[in-house]
């Protein structure tokens, strides 16, 4: 008799599963956002191993007229992350750069109902995905360069490099004016009451640059997003706290611990 028993079946990643577009696109080609959308991810993520035992089953990218990017942390119970975004038309460089961010928030585990942002530790998460998005459209920048999503637009990679490099050359400034390029450690003991607000903040956005830095010396570092916030009190923890339990987490998932250990070092802040 032959086995009734079919192949089993595998659970979506955050690489794989599937995205939707919702909200008002306005006169864009709904099929052209989505390749942008799944060519960003697709930079964002290929070859990052995903260790999170919270992925999403699917992704929804709405497009709001006004507003900031967002996770919109939806009630329901349903396994879907909803990520809004807020791009003129056909802005293509300015998409791929606010879902990758958003994307970020996905990959370290805040898209479920309880994730809101909490102080003093959110401002590490923001400076940490903003630096996975531009680490994402530096990889885009090059593959549409190669192989546009749209034929005959080979040079808008180039678009999308400059857009990137005038992101980079603002946070550059930034990180030299508060003195972050000449010591971490005493930067963040001086400005903790600044650094630590909500949101990508200023210092935030300083920050994400180093992060960056790291991302590209070390791609396999990335995975330890995966790791965060699986703890009560996410980010609203102390610092120390934070990344022991980060640490914790990484261990669990059987996560490089890589990313944790060289920030608490960096910022001189004791996992405990």
């Amino acid at each position: 008799m032959p086995n009734s028993v079919g192949p089993a079946r595998t659970s979506p990643t955050l690489l794989s599963a599937p995205i939707e577009l919702a909200g008002d696109w306005g006169r864009m080609l709904p099929r052209s956002a989505q390749l942008v959308v799944e060519r960003m991810r697709h930079a964002c993520l290929n070859g990052i191993r995903l260790v999170s035992d919270r992925q999403p089953t699917r992704l929804r990218v709405d497009e709001h007229s006004s507003g900031p990017p967002a996770i919109w942390l939806h009630p329901d119970g349903s396994s879907m992350a909803w990520i809004i975004v807020d791009i003129s038309e056909r802005d293509w460089s300015k998409l791929a750069y606010q879902f990758g961010h958003e994307l970020g928030h996905v990959l370290a585990n805040s898209w479920q109902a309880d994730a809101r942002p909490a102080v003093p530790c959110q401002w590490l998460e923001e400076a940490m995905v903003e630096a996975f998005s531009l680490r994402g459209l530096g990889l885009l920048a090059k593959s549409w360069k190669e192989d546009p999503p749209f034929a005959g637009d080979n040079a808008f990679g180039d678009a999308i490099a400059e857009y990137r490099e005038n992101i980079i050359k603002r946070y550059r400034a930034l990180a030299d004016s508060q003195g972050l390029t000449r010591d971490p450690a005493a930067w963040f003991a001086g400005h903790r009451s600044e650094i630590e607000l909500p949101g990508l903040n200023p210092f935030a956005q300083a920050m994400s640059l180093t992060i960056l830095a790291g991302y590209e010396q070390a791609p396999d570092s990335i995975e330890a997003l995966g790791a965060l916030n699986r703890w009560p009190g996410r980010t609203g923890v102390p610092a120390s706290q934070y990344f022991q339990r980060w640490k914790k987490s990484c261990a669990a998932l059987g996560a490089s611990p890589q990313l944790p250990l060289h920030l608490s070092e960096l910022l001189r802040i004791p996992a405990r």
